[in-house]
């Protein structure tokens, strides 16, 4: 692989938006070198052939990478992965997240669950991989985080999704943003940083009762926040990262920045 090739991590990436980020921007250009974060191997290793069964002319763009991101000794190693390989990390999307959708989990153990993965992990991967970031020439860290962590809009009577409850998850992307604005702030003199918002989608993150309840409430397809993220990586939306903590708070998908 050319040590001028962009190279990129996506938590989180073995389905969903994750995984349709990991083709979108592989095909948007050779330059970019995509590196699929997934829990399980297994899995993600299954993603990955399929991927070049059915995309073979990105093929070499993409590689595997075993990643828990509740687990700081999985972080560390795929940290060391990454280093000895390539020597640097120009982008970090911290996609990987859950929604905890189980009639018989108790309050507390949804929000440490939410938690868990939504904003300790990604708040200790951007930790552990900040080091190889700071040895890119033009580094980026993307929190995916949501529209139901902004706190304006959940006081919004008139919001489609106002009647939809989701506390413990609402709360743990709204530490996310806070995590977003403290990263901001901390790493202004060097790198773009910004929370990303990819709307309600069709994805497997709630099964499947909590699929056919995305689409009732005319969730979208993940390639739609996919192509919008794709276009946030490639800097084509540098100028609502400029934004991002000054104008409001979360870079919507459609476009604009939408209140903390």
């Amino acid at each position: 692989m050319s040590v001028d090739k962009t190279v990129v991590l996506i938590t989180g990436a073995s389905s969903g938006i994750g995984l349709e980020t990991v083709i979108a921007l592989a095909k948007a250009s050779p330059n970019y070198h995509v590196l699929l974060g997934s829990r399980s191997v297994e899995k993600g290793q299954k993603v990955v052939d399929e991927i070049v069964v059915e995309h073979p002319s990105i093929k070499d763009q993409i590689e595997l990478i075993q990643i828990d991101v509740t687990n700081r000794n999985s972080i560390e190693a795929a940290k060391d992965q990454v280093e000895t390989k390539f020597g640097k990390l120009d982008v970090l999307v911290n996609n990987a997240g859950i929604i905890v959708y189980r009639p018989d989990v108790d309050t507390l153990t949804s929000l440490r669950e939410h938690f868990e993965t939504n904003t300790f992990g990604t708040a200790i991967c951007t930790e552990v991989f900040e080091p190889l970031l700071k040895k890119s020439s033009d580094p980026r860290l993307i929190h995916v985080s949501s529209d139901q962590g902004s706190i304006t809009g959940r006081l919004d009577k008139s919001a489609k999704n106002y009647k939809i409850r989701g506390d413990t998850y609402r709360m743990s992307k709204a530490a996310l943003n806070m995590l977003a604005a403290c990263h901001k702030a901390n790493y202004e003199d060097w790198c773009k940083v910004c929370s990303f918002n990819p709307g309600l989608c069709v994805t497997n993150l709630t099964g499947e009762a909590g699929r056919k309840m995305r689409i009732q409430y005319g969730a979208r397809d993940a390639k739609d926040a996919a192509y919008a993220l794709v276009d946030t990586i490639m800097g084509k939306r540098d100028d609502d990262i400029a934004k991002f903590g000054k104008e409001s708070g979360i870079i919507d998908l459609d476009g604009g920045i939408l209140p903390w």
